[in-house]
């Protein structure tokens, strides 16, 4: 698989990565990891965050719509 955004600019990168929420190919370059907390509990509450937060690869677009950044 290629890097979506590589092959827009022109360029032949392998991806090495995939984005968790769009499923869109990413390289290093383009690849953005976020830890994201992670809580467990019954509805409507009492939920708790769990210990650690789990590592989560986006793009930058889906990063961008999640956390304005």
């Amino acid at each position: 698989m290629k890097c979506y955004y590589c092959a827009l600019e022109g360029k032949d990168s392998e991806a090495v990565a995939i984005c968790i929420v769009c499923g869109m190919g990413l390289c290093m370059e383009h690849a953005i990891r976020k830890d994201v907390d992670v809580w467990e509990g019954g509805y409507p509450l009492p939920s708790k965050r769990v210990k650690a937060p789990l590592p989560r690869i986006l793009c930058p677009e889906c990063y961008n719509a999640l956390y304005g950044k």
